[in-house]
């Protein structure tokens, strides 16, 4: 009965009920299509990073300030943060290891350097890794060149999109076994290394920043990273001479004036031995345990969550923390989630507005009904009659609105793929998975959109039904 009345009342208010319907399906239009687009950038970001780069779970040392796999999350001091060594990495791992639901374990030593190649300098993400047990770990990474790093192999693999870069600038595609000369600094000086190119690669998703990525041998990165990671370096009088020197000078025979008679000519042969020769092999010995990172894969199905919260609390003692992928990817993740709340957020406050205009709306509706609803109080119909009839005729309206709304997202989305819209930010195009906008239909999605436009309705339904119970028989029979 109440069902064909509130029916009946729908199609006698069809003005109130076109535009109540309307401001509900434009709001779930609205959040449709804008959790489409932002749903679509964080799964593909997710598995990006995930099958690529960071794993589901990353183990780091416990701090006050989060870090990515290459640096601090805190920009204001990722120039002058220094990734710290993970603490007990033998203990850890093997702890880590024989937890429920890991799939797969690998190590990570992080830097960063300049690269001189074929005559072109540039700046290069080093991963420094175990390659018997990283490769089998990440399938996103894809070979193309070459061969694959190998266990105890001074070498490096840099990605497809480096390798045109140098042969755009250059005019000569690197080869394999061209040699890759490596430099970094620090307070204390500055190191050298240079390794062989062994593989080009590519990422099957490419996320942002991925192509300045080198894979390398964890020992390289230990040794390009020592004055940092070792914490404190024994520098000796020559060497001191040699940092604190005029550049001018240190080709002339006045650099060893000060020196004894015995010391041999400075040469370039010296210098070059001075940056990568002497100590390097000390400093590698002192922290050739040190790793930055332990990476986890983890079974599918299994909740990372749940994962990180079980496994925190039998790491913590080490001084040691897990943090999901987005932590470990830093900026670009945590942006991402930034751009999905702020958007959610606007599309909330849209919400609000509408709301109070439905209320309005249905306000007006009431007071029209004023007779209606009186008589139905006069012949002994209850509050709580009275309350499922006017909130039966909102349902109705909401979800006929919410479906409506869902409906015309779907078009949309498949008006918008049937463009093959070209996207030229780089940007955009590795945030969306590729060039071409593509947006997928995601089903929950869709059900979320269509659940934000029934509590709209039951939402905006609240006030105006307590004042339609409030209405005596006496006032209908006055207004009679």
């Amino acid at each position: 009965m109440i069902f064909f009345l509130a029916l009946r009342n729908i199609t006698r208010n069809k003005k109130n009920s076109a535009i109540i319907a309307l401001l509900i399906a434009v709001i779930t239009f609205l959040f449709f299509i804008g959790n489409s687009i932002t749903g679509k950038a964080e799964r593909t970001v997710r598995r990006a990073y995930i099958e690529s780069l960071t794993g589901d779970v990353v183990l780091q040392k416990a701090g006050d300030i989060t870090m990515n796999l290459f640096g601090a999350n805190t920009p204001i001091i990722e120039n002058y943060f220094t990734i710290p060594v993970l603490p007990a990495h033998d203990a850890v791992m093997e702890l880590a290891a024989t937890e429920a639901g890991v799939a797969g374990i690998t190590s990570q030593v992080s830097g960063s350097a300049f690269l001189d190649m074929s005559g072109l300098r540039d700046r290069a993400l080093l991963c420094g890794v175990d390659a018997s047990t990283y490769f089998p770990l990440f399938p996103g990474a894809i070979l193309e060149e070459g061969r694959y790093l190998q266990s105890g192999e001074h070498g490096a693999m840099i990605t497809v999109e480096r390798a045109q870069k140098i042969e755009s600038k250059t005019g000569s595609r690197p080869a394999i076994g061209t040699p890759m000369l490596l430099t970094s600094g620090g307070e204390a000086g500055f190191r050298i290394r240079e390794v062989p190119l062994v593989g080009i690669f590519r990422y099957e998703n490419p996320g942002h920043f991925m192509n300045e990525i080198i894979i390398i041998d964890a020992q390289t990165v230990r040794a390009l990273n020592s004055i940092q990671v070792a914490g404190s370096v024994d520098v000796g009088e020559d060497a001191l001479r040699l940092l604190a020197a005029d550049p001018d000078d240190l080709f002339g025979e006045a650099f060893y004036a000060a020196g004894t008679e015995e010391q041999p000519e400075f040469s370039a042969d010296m210098l070059w031995g001075f940056l990568s020769g002497p100590g390097a092999e000390s400093v590698e010995e002192k922290s050739g345990g040190d790793w930055n990172f332990i990476i986890l894969r983890l079974e599918k199905g299994r909740s990372v969550s749940a994962f990180i919260s079980s496994l925190n609390k039998k790491i913590s003692s080490y001084g040691v923390v897990a943090v999901n992928w987005r932590v470990a990817d830093g900026v670009s993740a945590i942006l991402m989630l930034l751009v999905q709340a702020l958007y959610n957020a606007g599309v909330f406050l849209v919400g609000i507005v509408g709301v109070i205009t439905v209320i309005n709306i249905f306000l007006i509706a009431v007071f029209r009904r004023t007779r209606e609803i009186g008589t139905l109080r006069a012949i002994g119909a209850s509050d709580k009659y009275i309350r499922s009839l006017i909130l039966s005729e909102n349902l109705f309206l909401a979800v006929a609105a919410g479906l409506a709304g869902v409906l015309g997202g779907l078009a949309f989305l498949r008006w918008i793929n049937s463009l093959g819209f070209y996207i030229s930010n780089s940007l955009l195009a590795s945030i969306l998975g590729g060039s071409v906008l593509q947006l997928d239909f995601l089903p929950y999605v869709a059900v979320f959109s269509f659940a934000v436009a029934v509590v709209l309705g039951l939402t905006a339904s609240v006030y105006p039904v307590e004042m339609a119970v409030r209405i005596e028989p006496m006032v209908a029979v006055r207004r009679g």
